[in-house]
């Protein structure tokens, strides 16, 4: 699935008889259907919605891939509990505040998608070609829009009590400050400011590319295969959006496992200030070996999982609720 900080759009593909899409005629909600004040104002409730469920699971796939071993927590149900019992609920949301400005990154993804399938359509009616194109030009705006955001996250999930975790250390005591923390926010801006300039909001900016317009190339056609299979498995009155809440985590699963190693580079990158994709590579394969690139793929599964589910069922849903008024009579679902 794309990126946590994208939204993912899932639509069926057009195929020959026999499959899936012949069966129930899924009708397409393209851009010019849209009312648009309404599509923009469901779609930041729904990916609010979507990041409260999810961000704990982020901020433990990112401490476990930042830290060195087992240092600190020996899988992601161990890192749970023991940030729940150090910090409590606050620990498990540390840079959440900040994170959320990764909406107007998810609503560039949305409007980006809709209007590359639009420009694409001229050349080719495929289904898949347009959402492939879409899906991967709209994953370079939203990093464009989302690494230094991620950067100023990120550091903030790594404060902890004790030991320290990343390159920057908020100053003060980080008991009673809660999930609002713009303090913690702004000190960790100027150590970035003082370390590494303007640049430093876009360290890692490369790496992030490499991750997730892969992850996205990667998530369509496995989503395509696993409907398929599905459609040919299940009874033909079995409703398609059940193949779509099914293949869509299986997608993302397998899109997770295929690009989780430059996942934890990316990370590395970012929060350890490093300068070079490949000896980060280097260092991470001497030190830990070929396991370490797999490092926080589980708690990257179950945080892709719920919203995956969440994005492909709502994001229809969306797009139903946001039909102009007088396109609604004229389809039937």
């Amino acid at each position: 699935m794309p990126g946590d900080s994208e939204l993912a759009v899932q639509e069926p593909d057009r195929r020959s008889p026999g499959t899936m899409e012949d069966k129930r005629n899924i009708q397409i909600i393209e851009w010019e259907h849209l009312d648009k004040k309404k599509f923009y104002v469901f779609g930041v409730a729904m990916t609010m919605m979507i990041r409260v469920s999810v961000y704990p699971f982020t901020l433990i796939r990112t401490r476990l891939q930042v830290q060195k071993g087992k240092s600190l927590y020996h899988g992601t149900f161990d890192a749970f509990v023991k940030i729940l019992r150090a910090d409590g609920v606050a620990g498990l949301y540390r840079g959440f505040l900040v994170n959320t400005f990764t909406l107007i990154s998810g609503q560039c993804y949305v409007t980006t998608y809709e209007l590359t399938r639009k420009f694409v359509a001229d050349y080719s009616q495929s289904n898949t070609v347009k959402s492939l194109v879409a899906g991967g030009s709209t994953s370079l705006v939203a990093q464009s829009i989302t690494v230094p955001i991620d950067v100023v996250s990120q550091h903030l999930m790594m404060q902890r009590k004790g030991e320290k975790m990343g390159r920057f250390q908020v100053h003060g005591n980080l008991e009673g400050q809660g999930v609002i923390a713009f303090g913690q926010t702004k000190d960790i801006i100027r150590q970035i400011l003082r370390a590494d300039g303007l640049r430093g909001f876009y360290r890692g900016y490369v790496a992030s590319l490499l991750t997730y317009i892969p992850n996205s190339a990667v998530w369509w056609p496995f989503y395509h295969f696993y409907a398929e299979q599905l459609s040919r498995l299940c009874p033909q009155e079995c409703p398609h959006i059940v193949f779509q809440a099914i293949s869509g985590p299986l997608a993302a699963a397998t899109a997770s496992i295929l690009t989780n190693p430059m996942d934890v580079i990316r990370t590395r990158v970012q929060v350890e200030g490093k300068s070079s994709i490949v000896l980060t590579f280097r260092q991470l394969m001497a030190e830990e070996g070929p396991w370490g690139l797999m490092k926080g793929l589980s708690a990257r599964i179950i945080s892709a999982t719920p919203s995956t589910i969440v994005i492909v069922v709502g994001y229809e849903s969306l797009k139903k609720l946001s039909l102009r008024p007088e396109l609604v009579d004229s389809r039937h679902w």
